[in-house]
């Protein structure tokens, strides 16, 4: 079982620089053999079939689109870890050369660095050795800005997590004023208007259940969706710190003490 998985994108290293895809993939599946499942009895037909103020549809939707969307930034990062790897390997062995031509970051060799988030901050980093001159090089700050770019596209997400428990709960306020409008309605006491006030009170009642229902489940599933991307963010954040720190700073330090760069 551990050699298929670690077959299934190509090398060890491969397996786990996408393990944040990997593990989003699992948690998709679960969730969706779940839904099938409620489908396929006929309780997703029954909840929205009962929830009269439509907000259930409106999660559903939410949950979908913000899926995709994590996906992509899922992918994504583990694309970046990949490639920030490749990136280490180019200027791990005793590399000492950052130039900038054309927008490319060209190091021994006139090799060219690959195209990722790590490439980007290396050509920050080698624009401001080259504007401070002999001044030693303090990336603080634009780490900062770099930890806040990766993280700026996530927090729609976490915000639209947050609304669909917001809105389950607004689907149960809703369901009790439709409960309590049913018993201001009663007239008389007689068999068929307490029929008709219970038959709307339960409508109420599942309008309260099942919205709360789905806004607690949608919200908590993005939000784990949303947990495994910011895990994978924090990982590769962390990989571009030591890098940066251990082999470009002190070689752009270097380079500026000797007039190199």
């Amino acid at each position: 079982m551990s050699f298929l998985t670690i077959r299934f994108f190509g090398t060890t290293l491969e397996t786990r620089d996408y393990l944040p895809f990997l593990r989003w993939l699992l948690l998709t599946v679960v969730t969706l053999f779940g839904f099938w499942s409620a489908w396929r009895f006929g309780y997703i037909q029954l909840m929205i079939g009962s929830d009269r103020s439509h907000i259930t549809i409106v999660i559903l939707g939410l949950y979908a689109t913000f899926s995709l969307h994590c996906m992509g930034l899922t992918l994504g990062i583990s694309r970046d870890t990949n490639r920030l790897h490749r990136v280490q390997a180019m200027v791990s062995h005793g590399n000492s050369v950052y130039r900038l031509v054309d927008g490319k970051v060209l190091i021994a060799d006139d090799k060219s660095l690959i195209d990722c988030s790590v490439t980007g901050h290396i050509r920050n980093l080698v624009t401001m050795s080259q504007l401070q001159g002999n001044t030693r090089l303090d990336q603080t700050l634009i780490l900062r800005r770099l930890a806040d770019s990766m993280r700026y596209r996530q927090s729609v997400g976490w915000f639209v997590a947050d609304a669909m428990l917001k809105l389950g709960l607004l689907g149960t306020v809703i369901g009790f004023i439709l409960m309590l409008s049913s018993i201001q309605s009663i007239d008389s006491f007689d068999v068929e208007t307490l029929k008709g006030a219970l038959t709307a009170m339960s409508g109420g009642m599942g309008v309260a259940l099942f919205t709360t229902l789905f806004g607690l489940v949608g919200g908590i599933l993005l939000k784990l969706q949303y947990y495994i991307l910011d895990e994978g963010t924090s990982y590769l954040f962390g990989l571009t710190t030591e890098l940066t720190e251990v082999y470009v700073v002190p070689a752009l330090n270097r380079g500026s003490s000797d007039g190199t760069i």
